[in-house]
């Protein structure tokens, strides 16, 4: 039965594509989704294990730790509270080419954490 979590952690690897690898040998994670770029380098991976799901991708920005994606059903206001508290905005709110929306900010010890409507499943994707 699908699950779909509403935090999920991500994992940025230098190398994601040898990263996705990894948590399937070693770890026994099943990749649902994986979308590539032109060049060969992973841009996004949807991996799940039991009832949980976790995102990959390639570095893109350094990291002190891991970053947490919270779906949210109203990306605007969340990211207005979020604003007001004292976040440190990572990128604004935004349409993706999926037609979801999303931001990404930090707390204050610098821990990275994405906000979106976007709702990953332990299921791999219709369209995937």
């Amino acid at each position: 039965m699908a699950h779909s979590p509403t935090i999920i952690p991500y994992l940025s690897y230098a190398d994601g594509v040898a990263g996705i690898e990894f948590l399937e040998r070693a770890f026994g994670f099943r990749r649902n989704f994986a979308q590539m770029a032109d060049d060969g380098t992973l841009l996004h991976a949807e991996m799940a294990f039991g009832d949980g799901v976790i995102l990959v991708g390639t570095a893109d920005l350094p990291k002190g730790s891991p970053g947490i994606y919270v779906v949210v059903e109203d990306v605007a206001a969340h990211h207005a509270r979020a604003m007001e508290a004292g976040a440190t905005l990572v990128f604004g709110p935004e349409t993706t080419e999926w037609g979801t929306e999303r931001y990404r900010v930090t707390d204050p010890e610098g821990h990275e954490w994405s906000f979106g409507t976007y709702a990953p499943s332990t299921e791999p994707p219709a369209w995937g």
